[in-house]
């Protein structure tokens, strides 16, 4: 079970990983040792996940953010496995999620342009022999960007 005190580490973590046990230990007033078992025992407990960095997509020159909608003519399970290692593949498809509703998976991708939207949906996706459909919807502004899991 979580306490306040877990819950107020995860925040900040989520908010900062590069915190040291010090620094949290300063903003929450317990000894950076406490700090140091509870963080450890988060994770591994499996609270937190891993440690990444937010990096800037447009830095990298990848200025179309986009989301498709996959539909599947098919869904057998090879197909729908095939289909999930094809996802795997592709560094442009940055987040995938399967899907109640019309489509089977939503898909999150960054590309350098909109020729290399294009491939990736005609040439890659559209190709796929168990897709009968993609339907894409190109990021206009990014008004929140994803943020920490309410704690």
């Amino acid at each position: 079970m979580l306490d306040q005190t877990d819950t107020k580490i995860l925040g900040a973590l989520q908010r900062d990983a590069n915190l040291t046990a010090q620094d949290l230990s300063d903003q929450l007033n317990l000894s950076a040792s406490q700090i140091g078992r509870r963080r450890q025992r988060l994770e591994s407990e499996g609270y937190i996940d891993g440690y990444s960095a937010r990096i800037n997509p447009a830095k990298l020159g990848l200025s179309v953010q986009g989301f498709v909608q996959v539909h599947l003519s098919t869904h057998r399970p090879d197909q729908s496995a095939s289909f999930s290692r094809l996802v795997d593949t592709q560094s442009a498809i940055t987040g995938a999620w399967t899907m109640t509703g019309d489509a089977d998976y939503l898909l999150r991708v960054y590309c350098k342009d909109l020729s290399a939207l294009n491939t990736l949906l005609h040439e890659v996706l559209l190709a796929h022999p168990a897709v009968a459909r993609v339907h894409s919807q190109i990021v206009m502004d990014q008004l929140k960007r994803d943020g920490p899991l309410p704690t």
